[in-house]
C-alpha cells in the first residue's frame, strides 16, 4: 500500500520547529527583534519615570502605559517584515533556497515553517513584553473581553501582513549581506512616523497622511484602543481609533503583499 504524500501544510507544519530553533540561534535576531521592544519599553519606564503622567482626554497614563501599545506593534513588524525579510534574503545569498528548491518542498510549505515561525515567537515575545510591563512597571491590563477581541483581530491581521511583507521586501537586498542595511533603515523609519515613539497627532499633518498609508500605523492605534483608557481617543485623527479603517488597510497591504510574493519569490535570483 503507498504511503500517500505529505500535504504542503503538513510539511510547513512540520518545519515551523526548525525555522523556531533557527532563529533564537541567531543572536542579532533574538536582541535587535525578539528582545528590542522589551528593552525600549524599560528604557523609556526608567527614563521617564519621574515625569508627570501623559494625558489624553479626561484621563492620563504613566509612560510605561503609553509606550506598551506602541512597541506591541513594532515587534509584530519587527518579527514579520524586518527579521523575516533579513532571514530570506540571507537565506537566498548563501545558497540554502537554491537548495530546497532542488527538494520535494513545496514553495507553499516554506512560507507556512516562516509564517508560523513569526506566529510563535511574536506570540512569546508579546507574552514576555505584556508581563514585564504589568509586573515590572505596573501596567494595568485590560480585563474587558471586547477588548482583547480588539487585540487577536489587531494581532493576528498585523502577523499575517507583516509576514507576507517580510517574505516581499526580501527580494529587495541583491546580496544577504546587503539585506540589513536595506530593510531595517525602512522599518525604523515606519517606527519613528507611525506613532510609536513620539504622539502621532504631534507629527505634521502630511507626515501622518504618509504614516496612515502603511500598515504600522494602524496596528499601533488598533493596540492603543486595546490598552489606553477610552478618553485617548481624542487625541487621533478625528477622535476616533478608526478600527475598521486600520483593519482594510491592513487588509490591502496583505493582499498586496501575496501579489508581491506570487511574481517576486524565487528559490534562487534569476540574475544571479
Amino acid at each position: 500500500m503507498t504511503t500517500p504524500n505529505p500535504s504542503p501544510v503538513s510539511l510547513g507544519t512540520a518545519r515551523i520547529a526548525y525555522e523556531v530553533r533557527s532563529y533564537f540561534r541567531a543572536p542579532e535576531s533574538v536582541f535587535f527583534t525578539f528582545l528590542f521592544p522589551v528593552v525600549m519599553l524599560a528604557l523609556f519606564s526608567v527614563a521617564f519615570a519621574s515625569m508627570r503622567d501623559i494625558r489624553g482626554g479626561t484621563a492620563s497614563v504613566d509612560y510605561a502605559t503609553y509606550y506598551l501599545p506602541g512597541l506591541v506593534a513594532t515587534g509584530i513588524l519587527l518579527s514579520g517584515t524586518q527579521a523575516l525579510g533579513v532571514d530570506i534574503a540571507g537565506e537566498r545569498s548563501d545558497g540554502t533556497l537554491k537548495r530546497l528548491g532542488g527538494t520535494p518542498l513545496p514553495v507553499m510549505s516554506y512560507f507556512v515553517g516562516k509564517i508560523g515561525m513569526v506566529l510563535v515567537t511574536t506570540l512569546v515575545q508579546t507574552a514576555i513584553l505584556l508581563a514585564v510591563a504589568s509586573l515590572l512597571f505596573g501596567v494595568t491590563l485590560p480585563t474587558d473581553a471586547s477588548r482583547w477581541g480588539v487585540f487577536a483581530g489587531v494581532f493576528l491581521l498585523g502577523i499575517a501582513t507583516s509576514s507576507v511583507l517580510g517574505i516581499a521586501v526580501s527580494a529587495l537586498p541583491r546580496e544577504g549581506r546587503r539585506a540589513t542595511a536595506t530593510i531595517v533603515p525602512i522599518v525604523l523609519v515606519l517606527q519613528f512616523i507611525s506613532g510609536v515613539y513620539l504622539p502621532f497627532m504631534q507629527l505634521p499633518e502630511w507626515l501622518q497622511t504618509v504614516a496612515g498609508v502603511f500598515p504600522l500605523r494602524w496596528m499601533a492605534s488598533g493596540m492603543r484602543a486595546v490598552f489606553l483608557p477610552d478618553a485617548f481617543a481624542s487625541a487621533e485623527p478625528g477622535g476616533s481609533w478608526h478600527l475598521g479603517l486600520g483593519a482594510l488597510v491592513m487588509a490591502a497591504w496583505l493582499v498586496l503583499g501575496l501579489v508581491a510574493c506570487l511574481r517576486t519569490f524565487r528559490w534562487n535570483r534569476e540574475d544571479g
